[in-house]
C-alpha cells in the first residue's frame, strides 16, 4: 500500500524527466540556430557600430553567464571570440579586454555564489522536491562539494550548462568563499583568456576561431570524462574486495597474469611512486591560491610591459592619478609620504628581509626561507631587467630626486615583502594566532602605502606602482608554489619510505 507522499513523488518524477528533457532539446536546438549565424558580418557590424562598447558588451556578457544565469540560453564563449575578433582588427586593446572579461566573469561568479549563499538551501529544500531534487539528493551535493567543489567549479567553467549553475550550487551547499575563490579567479582567467585570444588571433576569419574553440571544448570533455573515469576506477580499487577480485580475475588468464606478477614484483616502488604524485591535506587549495595569485600578477605585469613598451606616455589611468593628486596636494601629506616611500627602498627592504631570514634558518624552517630569499632576488633582477628593457622616463616635476627608469616602481616591487611577512606569520609562523586578519591587513596596508606614495611624490605613474606590485606578488606566489610543492613530495616520500621499511620487516 503507497502513502500519499509516495504517490505524489511517483507523479512528479516524470515531470522532473520531462523539465531535464526540454532544457536539453532547447538547448540543442538554440546551439543550431546561433550556428548558423554568419559570424564574420556580425563582427564587422559590431566593429563598426559598437567600437569601445564592445568592453561593455563582453563585461555584460562574462557577467551574465554566472551572475543572472544567462549561460543556460546563450553560452558566452560566442561573445568572447567576437569581442577579441573585434580587438584583433585594431578596434579595442587585447589586454583591457581580458581584464574587463575576467573581471566581470569573476564577478559573476561571486554573485551567483553569494546568492546561492543567501536563497539556495531553503529555496532548494522548498522547491527542490517539484524537480526531484529531494533532501537526501542535496544532502549528497553538499557532501560532494565539500571535497570536490573546486575542482568542480574550475572545470565547470568551461562547460555551458555547469558553469551556468556551478557557483548558484556552490553557495546554496555552503561552501567556504574563501575555498570557491581561487578556483573561480583561476577558472575565469582562463576562460576569458583562451576564447579572446582565439579570436584575437583568428579575426580575419571569426568561424575558423569557432571551429577551433569548438573543436578544444570537444577535447576538454573528452578529457574530463578520462580523468572522471580514472576517479571512479581508483576508488573502486581503494576497496580490498574489489582489488581481490580484479587480481584473482587477472591471475585465471594467461594473457594477463604477467601483470599480477609484475605488480607484485615492483610493489614497494610502485606504491612509492603513487604516493608521490598524490599529495594530501589542503594542498590542492593552497596551490590553487597560489596560481591565481601568480595568473592575476603575470597577466598585469606582461599587459602594462607590452602597454608602456609600445607607448611610454601616461595611460589613461596614469592622467586621472595625477589629477587626483592635484587635488590632494598637502605639505603635510608630502612629508607622510615621504616617510612611506624610505620603507619601499631596498636598503630597508633589504635589512628588514636579512633580519628575517636569520631566524628563518636558525629555527630550521628552511621552506619559508627560500620562499624569502629566492622572492627577494626574483624581485630585484626582474626590476632591473625590465627597467633596462622598457626604459620609460620619469613623469615631471618629482617632489624628490630620483634617476633612471621609470618602470616599473622597485618600491612598489620591494614592499610585496610586508604582505609576504605578514601572510607567512599568520599562516606559517603562527597558525591560529589571534588579531590575524589584523596583521594581514596591516601587511596590505602597508604594501598600498608605500606605492601610492611613490605616485603621490609625482616620481612614478599609478602604472609603474601597479607593474611593481605585480612583479612582487608574481615572485613570492611562483616561489611558494614552488616550495609548496617541494615540501609535500618530501613529506610525502618519508611516509612511503618508511612504509616500504615496514614491508622489508
Amino acid at each position: 500500500m503507497r502513502l500519499p507522499g509516495e504517490e505524489r513523488g511517483q507523479r512528479k518524477r516524470p515531470l522532473a524527466g520531462l523539465v531535464v528533457v526540454a532544457v536539453a532539446v532547447g538547448y540543442y536546438l538554440l546551439g543550431r540556430e546561433i550556428g548558423h549565424v554568419d559570424l564574420q558580418q556580425l563582427l564587422e557590424d559590431i566593429a563598426s557600430t559598437l567600437g569601445a562598447w564592445t568592453y561593455l558588451l563582453v563585461g555584460v556578457f562574462a557577467f551574465a553567464e554566472t551572475g543572472a544565469f544567462v549561460g543556460l540560453v546563450v553560452p558566452g564563449e560566442t561573445v568572447m571570440l567576437l569581442g577579441g575578433a573585434v580587438a584583433g582588427q585594431g578596434a579595442i586593446d587585447i589586454y583591457l579586454l581580458i581584464a574587463i572579461a575576467w573581471f566581470s566573469a569573476w564577478l559573476g561568479d561571486t554573485t551567483s555564489f553569494f546568492v546561492g549563499r543567501r536563497l539556495g538551501r531553503g529555496f532548494v529544500m522548498r522547491h527542490g522536491p517539484r524537480v526531484g531534487i529531494t533532501h537526501e539528493r542535496f544532502e549528497r551535493v553538499e557532501d560532494y562539494f565539500s571535497r570536490h567543489g573546486g575542482k568542480t567549479i574550475f572545470i565547470g567553467r568551461w562547460i555551458s550548462l555547469v558553469r551556468a549553475l556551478a557557483p548558484f550550487i556552490a553557495g546554496s551547499s555552503e561552501m567556504r568563499y574563501r575555498a570557491f575563490l581561487p578556483y573561480s579567479v583561476l577558472g575565469t582567467g582562463l576562460w576569458a583568456s583562451a576564447h579572446i585570444l582565439i579570436g584575437y588571433f583568428f579575426s580575419r576569419s571569426v568561424e575558423t576561431a569557432a571551429k577551433y574553440a569548438g573543436r578544444g571544448a570537444f577535447l576538454l570533455a573528452t578529457t574530463i570524462v578520462v580523468v572522471v573515469v580514472g576517479v571512479v576506477a581508483v576508488r573502486h580499487l581503494k576497496v580490498e574486495a574489489n582489488r581481490r577480485a580484479i587480481v584473482a580475475w587477472l591471475g585465471r588468464h594467461a594473457a594477463t597474469r604477467w601483470s599480477v606478477d609484475l605488480v607484485r614484483r615492483f610493489r614497494p616502488q610502485l606504491r612509492f611512486l603513487w604516493e608521490r604524485v598524490t599529495p594530501g591535506g589542503t594542498f590542492g587549495l593552497e596551490f590553487t591560491s597560489l596560481m591565481a595569485i601568480l595568473s592575476v600578477a603575470g597577466f598585469v605585469l606582461v599587459a602594462y610591459t607590452v602597454i608602456v613598451g609600445g607607448d611610454p606616455g601616461p595611460t589613461p589611468g596614469d592622467t586621472t592619478a595625477v589629477e587626483l593628486v592635484e587635488r590632494l596636494d598637502a605639505g603635510w601629506l608630502v612629508d607622510i609620504a615621504k616617510v612611506f616611500t624610505g620603507l619601499g627602498s631596498f636598503a630597508v627592504v633589504g635589512s628588514l628581509a636579512f633580519v628575517c631570514a636569520a631566524p628563518l634558518a636558525a629555527r630550521r624552517r628552511w621552506a619559508e626561507f627560500g620562499v624569502l630569499v629566492a622572492g627577494m632576488v626574483l624581485i630585484y633582477i626582474g626590476v632591473h631587467e625590465l627597467k633596462d628593457a622598457v626604459d620609460r622616463p620619469r613623469p615631471e616635476g618629482g617632489l624628490i630626486g630620483v634617476s633612471g627608469s621609470s618602470f616599473p616602481s622597485a618600491h612598489a616591487a620591494y614592499s610585496t615583502f610586508y604582505l609576504w611577512l605578514a601572510v607567512t606569520i599568520v599562516m606559517r609562523l603562527r597558525p591560529g594566532m589571534a588579531r590575524g586578519a589584523a596583521v594581514v591587513a596591516a601587511g596590505i596596508a602597508l604594501t598600498a602605502l608605500v606605492g601610492l606614495s611613490r605616485v603621490y611624490l609625482g616620481v612614478h605613474y599609478l602604472s609603474d606602482v601597479s607593474a611593481g606590485w605585480a612583479l612582487g606578488a608574481a615572485a613570492f606566489s611562483l616561489c611558494a608554489a614552488v616550495a609548496l610543492v617541494i615540501v609535500t613530495v618530501r613529506q610525502n616520500g618519508g611516509r612511503v619510505a618508511a612504509g616500504t621499511g615496514e614491508d622489508r620487516k
